[in-house]
């Protein structure tokens, strides 16, 4: 069971079982509950975010008890297959809490297949390594525009304060440059949305891995370039993803 449809299968399964979870709570009218800060004051997860992982990790210990895990809220699991799961129960922790219709579920077998899940708008982007990808199915296109000056572009802002600073001083830069930004607070959705088109860029620095896993996957099938930011200057390592003739002038913004 290592065909591509057979792990996307399983994808697909593991982001249903954490959605479904998410979504009970979220429409709770008590509100989110058990809520604590990790890193920072401003770094939170829920018992939503534990019991989605659970979920998750639940499908893939019964369907593929051997491969490797990666997620936000467990520990590592490290299996003899040679696949490797990375996972975010739920990309967006902050707007959940805060009731802001705007985060995902994101499942990728690493270097395999991706699945990028928004329950409330009843999107599903799904991509497989070396071939298309798609929302609900259908397949979908990245931006064609070739002006920086009028593209839309998609960033985040890191939990630490003062990388935060430092994001901002970026973004003081790119923002004269480009038609807008917008920083709505899901770095998985920001990569799925800019796969689709609906933004002509994107940039963050400071996510880990489970946040860009499936989405770069989704960005990379539709020919978009992905690249690597390295640290610098006070702000951690990150990505950039962006139409061909859009990259390299922002990548030399924001680099």
């Amino acid at each position: 069971m290592t065909e591509p449809g057979d792990l996307l299968a399983i994808a697909v399964e593991a982001a249903e079982a954490s959605a479904a979870v998410l979504v009970e709570r979220y429409r709770d009218a008590g509100g989110p509950r058990g809520v604590a800060a990790k890193s920072t004051p401003t770094d939170l997860v829920s018992e939503a975010d534990l019991h989605a992982e659970r979920a998750i990790r639940e499908v893939l210990h019964r369907r593929r008890p051997d491969d490797s895990i990666l997620g936000e809220e467990g520990d590592d699991v490290t299996g003899t297959t040679g696949l490797r799961w990375i996972v975010d129960p739920l990309d967006g922790t902050v707007n959940y809490l805060f009731g802001i219709p705007h985060w995902c579920v994101s499942v990728a077998c690493e270097g395999r297949v991706g699945v990028v899940l928004d329950p409330l708008r009843g999107e599903r982007f799904e991509v497989v390594a070396g071939g298309s990808a798609t929302l609900n199915g259908e397949p979908i296109a990245g931006s064609v525009r070739e002006d920086l000056r009028t593209a839309i572009v998609a960033t985040g802002f890191a939990y630490d304060a003062g990388v935060r600073a430092r994001q901002a001083e970026v973004a003081a830069q790119v923002i004269p440059r480009v038609a807008d930004i917008r920083r709505l607070g899901s770095a998985a959705l920001d990569l799925a949305w800019t796969a689709a088109g609906r933004y002509d860029a994107y940039f963050e620095r400071g996510m880990s891995e489970w946040d860009v896993a499936a989405g770069a996957m989704l960005c990379a099938a539709v020919g978009l370039e992905v690249r690597d930011l390295p640290p610098q200057d006070g702000l951690p390592a990150g990505v950039l993803a962006a139409v061909p003739a859009l990259a390299g002038e922002l990548f030399a913004l924001v680099a």
